[in-house]
């Protein structure tokens, strides 16, 4: 069985504006590290996938902007989406390409926006999430919690199947924060990444029983005169409510290697090099009594920033906007984005 890698590549980020757009979202940022988020995704992969079995699944729109930030991934393994379709047909398509070059294929999912701070202990976990997929599971990896977090989805642990792995009892939605207690409290519940892991042919399998319109309609779009016809009439739903949640043989893998999904520009402050007083700001910027701010700026201009007073800001200046928000606001961006678009502006 060879590894395939799938990579997902077409979220569009809005909480990252101005630096995230329509055309640019924050998977083709270096919003963690030195280079773009999905150039990271695939880099780390290398001791496990090589580029040539590295399938990336994104918007049309975005083809040429995906292909620049990582070159060594083969033209042909691009898939361009017509339309957005959510994670179950882009998976489903990916899958089904894989299985038609390699039909006793291992496939990972992988989303293309997150950061791992371990990728020792990454690789560690995600060769043991594919013993799983060996065996026949629809595997996952689980994130163990650090926090009563309300923003994810959580994993129940059950009965261990080999050393490592674990059924995954259910999938649950986001909870309430006392929920959410509840679960951290318990120790058996892990945070849903949106990583998965599984034979081709576990997954079409999968795919036909719960999803089957879906299922035939991604073998269709193998064929590049059938896409555009095709694509846009699949449901848009996830994997996880599509497949996961209904599949009976699923399974979980607990990891702890500095996992986030990168869902703010308070994320990228946290993963940021910073300063004595906290602050993460380009070289040459000057911050007086100030503390935890961070100043991002993509114009390359050079110019100098100045903080005189101020704490727990967000500043962000691109070629064409700039944003100043307080950190502890930093989800309220798409809100200047919501702001844009009804009044027709096209800087989004």
């Amino acid at each position: 069985m060879s590894d395939w890698a799938i990579v997902l590549a077409g979220g569009a980020g809005t909480r990252f504006w101005p630096a995230s757009r329509v055309a640019r979202p924050k998977q083709l940022l270096p919003l963690a590290s030195s280079e773009p988020l999905l150039a990271a995704t695939v880099h780390r992969m290398a001791p496990i996938v090589a580029p040539e079995r590295v399938v990336v699944v994104t918007g049309a729109h975005l083809l040429d902007a995906t292909r620049a930030v990582v070159p060594e991934v083969p033209a042909e393994n691009f898939l361009a989406e017509p339309v957005p379709r959510n994670t179950a047909p882009a998976i489903a398509w990916a899958t089904a390409e894989i299985a038609r070059r390699d039909p006793d294929a291992l496939c990972m999912v992988l989303p293309s926006d997150h950061f791992i701070a371990k990728p020792d202990a990454y690789i560690a976990a995600v060769k043991t999430a594919l013993d799983g997929a060996r065996r026949g599971y629809l595997t996952t990896l689980g994130i163990k919690p650090s926090r009563p977090e309300t923003g994810f989805g959580y994993i129940e642990v059950g009965k261990e199947i080999a050393p490592h792995v674990n059924e995954a009892a259910r999938f649950v939605e986001k909870p309430s924060l006392e929920v959410a207690q509840k679960y951290v409290a318990s120790g058996n519940f892990l945070w849903n990444a949106g990583m998965f892991f599984y034979a081709a042919k576990a997954m079409n399998e999968a795919l036909a029983e719960h999803l089957p319109d879906v299922a035939s309609k991604a073998v269709e779009c193998l064929q590049a005169s059938a896409l555009g016809r095709v694509f846009p009439t699949m449901q848009s739903i996830s994997i996880d409510h599509g497949v996961m949640e209904k599949a009976k043989r699923v399974a979980v893998v607990p990891g702890d290697f500095g996992w986030s999904d990168v869902g703010s520009w308070q994320s990228s402050w946290e993963l940021a090099d910073k300063d004595d007083a906290g602050n993460a700001a380009p070289e040459g910027a000057i911050v007086i009594d100030g503390k935890n701010n961070l100043v991002w700026d993509r114009t390359g201009s050079g110019r100098t920033y100045a903080l005189v007073g101020v704490s727990d800001l967000v500043v962000v200046e691109t070629e064409d906007a700039v944003l100043i928000v307080p950190r502890e606001r930093a989800q309220d961006v798409r809100l200047a984005v919501e702001r844009l678009k009804s009044a027709g502006s096209k800087r989004v």
